[in-house]
């Protein structure tokens, strides 16, 4: 059969070319397979790549057992943690254009006939998979895997990087001292792999599951269980005979995948971040990602877990209850999914589903008993978000569901850690940062550290924060973000003034500013975008082109 390899080794005008791959170590027999692009996102930067070496390893494995040649190049990836609460979280988003950008490169540079991505974190997940879509040969993704959960010492409690933020909180509030966060911080992540609870990195490893482009239990095996090995050499064996069957990502992700991705969302209560990343990989499929079908799903999809930061459970404690396949067991048959959309193992997502089932109902609790009626995420509309604002539901306290409130106003996340920092913020507030939008930040930096310290101050029931830019997926209370359009597009948010009552009803889906028409034109008129903060390097390139985030951030 005919290869996309034969452009870069077949016939004697390719002997330069076969020389090049030579000088690499392959024999001819070797040059006769089909050759498998793996890009790894291994670093020394991101605990959850540190041992992704290993994982690129057992594909290449795989792939050797399957008659394919393995040919291994990097990625690269931002550690969201490191990166928080300084200019490094600018390039966070950022990166995932890069990401994509470079495998693309990589790929049809090579010749490749094949590609498996090894991803973990926040951004380099959709970052592969908007390549993998963009190139459209046969493709599977084998992610690193989630982190155990941190004990302090003498402890049972389960420990996270989100208690870490939430722990220099708790500090600044005199409620514990140098000692106490000190073994918050050497406890809380105990070795390598993704955060471990469903913040954005797990959140789209699950949703990678059912997306259709990784096999059953990519999302939630840990880093450090050998299974996840076993998965790795599977997944190296199973897309040399996609290359075979010309299973390519089109015949994959369907409107039907990303419909089905969203049943997931809601049941597990997923980061924020889906509903930037979703969008941008619909659209390199070429799909309108509409908002509107996430109220319409979380209108159906009752919230079946509560994984840290909405609960107490951690993915190891999904992955024992049945993980991704026992959450959908409790979807199946019922409407909802759409049971005949084609996965990478060659069977539908119903037959996957059909092996699985939810060994614990604590964890994922069964269909007709949920923590509520309506999914983890809302998309909240009004004035101030006439294109939409995005809120975690399931990770909000019953009493801040609906809330009105005083605006304090920051025109960055710097200044507002400070105003937290120093008691400036009280009950009742609605603490309003603007100017950190994709195009403003520019970058959309997350919001963890503001966040964080409300809870850790013990606000998190008394104080809303609303944003153009994005939360992590670790974040918990009143948090509303991705306002749209942002502040540096002219939009609403950047005509708010301290002291103005802003409205926020979750659950019938309103955001309102309460300033009358005729102030709100006076204002615009006024209104100069400030300049922007980067002029140079990628992030100017990157403002220049990036849409909204109701458009998933991409750059056109």
């Amino acid at each position: 059969m005919d290869r996309i390899s034969d452009r870069v080794k077949k016939g004697p005008e390719k002997a330069p070319h076969r020389s090049l791959w030579k000088a690499l170590g392959l024999t001819d027999e070797e040059l006769a397979c089909p050759l498998i692009g793996v890009v790894s996102a291994q670093s020394d930067c991101v605990p959850g790549h540190n041992h992704l070496k290993n994982i690129a390893q057992a594909v290449k494995d795989g792939i050797r057992m399957a008659g394919g040649v393995p040919v291994e190049f990097p990625a690269i990836g931002v550690c969201d943690g490191i990166a928080m609460g300084h200019v490094g979280m600018k390039y966070s988003l950022a990166s995932r254009e890069l990401i994509a950008d470079s495998c693309e490169s990589m790929a049809i540079a090579h010749g490749f006939d094949g590609m498996v991505f090894i991803p973990n974190c926040d951004k380099i997940v959709p970052g592969m998979l908007m390549a993998a879509r963009r190139l459209n040969l046969p493709a599977m993704v084998i992610s690193g895997g989630p982190m155990l959960p941190g004990r302090m010492p003498g402890g049972s409690a389960d420990l996270d990087l989100n208690s870490v933020f939430e722990a220099v909180g708790a500090y600044k509030a005199g409620k514990i001292d140098d000692q106490g966060l000190n073994d918050v911080e050497s406890s809380a992540c105990p070795g390598c792999g993704s955060c471990s609870g469903m913040f954005t990195a797990n959140s789209m490893n699950c949703i990678t599951e059912v997306i259709g482009m990784a096999l059953p239990g990519n999302g939630t095996i840990s880093a450090v269980d050998s299974a996840r090995i076993r998965l790795a050499k599977k997944t190296g064996m199973r897309v040399v005979q996609m290359v075979e069957e010309g299973l390519t990502p089109d015949k994959i992700m369907t409107e039907k995948a990303f419909r089905n991705a969203l049943c997931l969302d809601m049941a597990l209560g997923c980061s924020t971040n889906t509903v930037l990343h979703l969008p941008a990989i619909a659209h390199e499929a070429g799909i309108d990602f509409d908002l509107n079908w996430v109220n319409e799903t979380s209108e159906k999809v009752p919230n079946l877990c509560h994984l840290a930061p909405a609960g107490a459970h951690h993915v190891i404690d999904l992955h024992l209850a049945g993980g991704v396949m026992g959450v959908l067991s409790e979807l199946k048959g019922r409407g909802l999914l759409c049971e005949d959309a084609m996965t990478v193992s060659g069977e539908t997502l119903g037959e996957e589903i059909a092996r699985g089932r939810n060994r614990n109902p604590e964890v994922i609790r069964p269909f007709d008993h949920p923590y509520s009626q309506t999914g983890g995420l809302m998309i909240l509309r009004g004035n101030i978000a006439m294109d939409g604002a995005v809120v975690k539901r399931s990770a909000v306290a019953p009493e801040m569901l609906v809330h009105e409130g005083p605006a304090r106003v920051f025109d960055s996340e710097d200044s507002a850690i400070k105003a937290i920092y120093e008691g400036q913020i009280h009950p009742g507030d609605v603490v309003v940062i603007r100017y950190e939008g994709p195009k403003g930040g520019p970058g959309m930096r997350e919001m963890l550290s503001p966040t964080s310290a409300i809870c850790g101050m013990g606000l998190d029931k008394e104080v809303a924060l609303i944003t153009d830019g994005r939360f992590s997926g670790a974040t918990r209370g009143a948090a509303i973000g991705h306002v749209s359009p942002e502040a540096a597009s002219g939009g609403l948010i950047g005509l708010v003034e301290e002291g103005d009552i802003i409205s926020i009803n979750i659950p019938e889906g309103r955001l309102e500013l309460k300033v009358d028409d005729a102030t709100l034109a006076a204002r615009k008129a006024r209104w100069v975008c400030p300049p922007p903060n980067v002029t140079k390097g990628y992030l100017a390139r990157y403002a220049k082109l990036v849409s909204s985030a109701n458009k998933g951030a991409v750059v056109e």
